[in-house]
């Protein structure tokens, strides 16, 4: 009890220090830099980042954009800041120039330590290397595609499909954030695992497994977000509040996981090969058979495709219930494609993939990456960073930069990404991957990238060729971004589902 209450009124007791120190200073204090957050003796900004916690994407985004090199420094409590950027050519820099320089870090690995391990989104160096070429091998290969093909289409014929022609039936209000979660977590797990949670089911259940990983994954982002690191740590030490019920489902998970690992391997030494292509079963039969290893890997692929693809579908089914006609160019897309095997139908959905991308500039699955510098160094843009300094680069307020996406920025444009050849037929322009680093960019740059769009176009062309999802909000309503450790609707997506018909 003593030090929950500590702990809970450090902030306060920090603050008033603060304010006993400026009351009995002589000199006052110096004007704020222009364009930057107030800053205070060993406060540092924390005073307006509390003002703007419901609003922190916003709140940095604004500042990145009104500096002249869409840079800024952020200063935190106790002496420690934070470099934020949102300049394409310095994420080039951190991403791949000087790539070496800038990594997880110690910090960052203690803080997702418990619930990611040593998988490949929690460590550096050589152990990332080693990981990022086993799991590279298996994306590439034609048989994942193949299989990933099939888990979709399975979960969207034999699952999605009908649950939303019952709702179409009964008229009953769906959250489609949730239905789409319920998907993907199926999905990935199947995909990684070879494991049917059995979590998009009519009765919406609350499958223990997935509703663990998702207190988990919540409770480990609540690290990120506390005032100071001492916060956690004591907490955890004392194993107490949040962070006694994050060892609960920490332990619970990595239990879950190395349980089925063990029968995946007991399986193939009772067969001598696997017959299932998911992910832990092929790395166990190229030979990587330590049961951390392995776990983690596993763990780290089911946290990236979980709520990533599912967060993108929820924006994007919102962005196109606003502009009826980009839903009837998507509509004319499917119905071209239509006779199409799965994979070529999806491939050529050139208008679908314009709409994705444009829905991810706009809210990315993950809107901000940290980094930290192992060594000194100075940016492309002369800003300056010491050895030991956070660094991060900001896709959410990248995509808001007039200086790279012009004044129209605000509007969700598929357009923005596309041009017709002369017999008017849509053809896709990328942009770089540090101008739009949604999927990181360099050599961290996602494996599972094309697997993604191939699983949101599909569940797109499967629901739009049979459903209206129509948004049951008020029309002018403006649903609010929220970010755990990935970000995601705020309240969901209540919907109503209407049977489209004969297309």
């Amino acid at each position: 009890m003593f030090f929950q209450l500590f702990i809970s009124v450090l902030p306060l007791f920090l603050t008033v220090v603060f304010c006993l120190f400026v009351a009995k200073s002589s000199k006052p204090s110096s004007k704020p830099r222009p364009n930057l957050p107030k800053s205070y003796p060993l406060l540092g900004s924390y005073l307006e980042f509390k003002a703007n916690k419901n609003r922190r994407l916003e709140w940095i985004t604004g500042f990145l954009q009104s500096s002249p090199t869409a840079t800024f420094t952020l200063r935190n409590p106790l002496g420690r800041s934070q470099i934020l950027t949102a300049n394409p050519a310095n994420v080039q820099h951190m991403l791949k120039t000087n790539f070496p320089n800038y990594q997880k870090g110690p910090n960052s690995r203690a803080t997702l330590f418990d619930f990611l391990g040593d998988g490949i989104f929690n460590v550096d160096g050589d152990s990332w290397k080693f990981q990022r070429q086993v799991a590279s091998h298996e994306f590439n290969t034609k048989s994942l595609r193949r299989f990933v093909e099939t888990v979709v289409d399975t979960e969207l014929s034999d699952r999605l499909a009908p649950m939303l022609s019952n709702a179409a039936r009964t008229g009953t209000v769906l959250d489609f954030q949730d239905i789409l979660q319920r998907f993907a977590f199926d999905n990935i797990c199947r995909i990684a695992f070879g494991y049917d949670p059995a979590y998009l089911m009519p009765s919406l259940p609350q499958a223990e497994f997935a509703k663990t990983f998702d207190d988990g994954a919540n409770l480990i982002s609540e690290r990120f977000r506390t005032f100071h690191p001492i916060n956690w740590k004591i907490r955890r030490f004392f194993g107490i509040g949040s962070e006694k019920r994050l060892k609960i489902a920490t332990s619970d998970i990595r239990d879950f996981a190395k349980n089925i690992v063990r029968e995946k391997k007991q399986e193939l030494k009772d067969k001598s090969s696997l017959e299932s292509v998911d992910l832990l079963s092929r790395f166990l039969s190229s030979g990587h058979s330590d049961e951390n290893f392995v776990t983690d890997i596993v763990i780290s692929f089911i946290i990236a495709g979980r709520d990533t693809t599912s967060a993108a579908l929820t924006w994007f089914f919102w962005l196109i219930s606003r502009r009826p006609e980009v839903e009837l160019e998507i509509l004319k897309e499917i119905r071209e494609k239509s006779d199409s095997p799965i994979f070529e139908e999806v491939k050529d959905m050139i208008y679908t993939h314009a709409c994705l991308c444009e829905t991810m500039r706009l809210y990315p699955p993950v809107p901000v990456d940290g980094k930290v510098a192992m060594g000194a160094d100075v940016l492309p843009d002369g800003t300056e960073v010491k050895k030991g300094a956070a660094v991060a680069y900001h896709p959410y307020a990248m995509g808001r930069m007039e200086s790279i996406w012009g004044s129209d920025w605000a509007e969700f444009k598929p357009e923005r990404w596309l041009e017709r050849d002369a017999a008017g037929k849509w053809s896709f322009v990328g942009r770089d991957s540090y101008t739009y680093p949604v999927f990181q960019a360099g050599p961290r740059i996602c494996l599972g990238k094309e697997m993604a769009f191939l699983q949101m176009k599909r569940v797109v062309a499967g629901v739009l060729r049979q459903f209206r999802v129509v948004p049951a909000m008020q029309k002018d309503f403006e649903p609010e971004l929220v970010v755990f450790l990935t970000s995601k609707m705020n309240g969901g997506l209540p919907v109503r589902i209407e049977e489209r018909g004969e297309m």
